[in-house]
């Protein structure tokens, strides 16, 4: 049997979806909802096995392994496991440079 995680998204991580959405939605809102969608679907595939998603290679060179991800194509999907719950911390968009969007993102804040 396997256990259902609760799934919160922090404040950033709706910001981020919302922004994205925003920003598709400009040419395409068809295409805006779709990948809305699409973006809330995988993410919430993250509560069934937490662990499943690979660690943040960004981070982990850094030695930082709680942050994990799911990938949306091109969307990245961060997130961290706490106890019952699965916390999407970020939706980041891997054609920029992750690395940084990561340090702003999630190290300081």
């Amino acid at each position: 049997m396997s256990e259902t995680y609760k799934l919160k998204w922090t404040k950033n991580a709706k910001d981020d979806l919302l922004n994205i959405v925003a920003y598709i939605k400009k040419d395409s809102p068809s295409i805006a909802n779709d990948i809305y969608q699409k973006i809330r679907e995988k993410a919430h595939s993250s509560n069934f096995f937490p662990l499943k998603g690979r660690v943040v290679p960004e981070l982990q060179k850094e030695g930082i392994t709680f942050y994990r991800e799911v990938v949306a194509t091109p969307w990245r999907i961060i997130y961290k496991v706490g106890n019952d719950t699965v916390y999407i911390m970020a939706i980041l968009d891997s054609r920029q440079n992750v690395e940084e969007l990561l340090l702003q993102k999630l190290l300081k804040g």
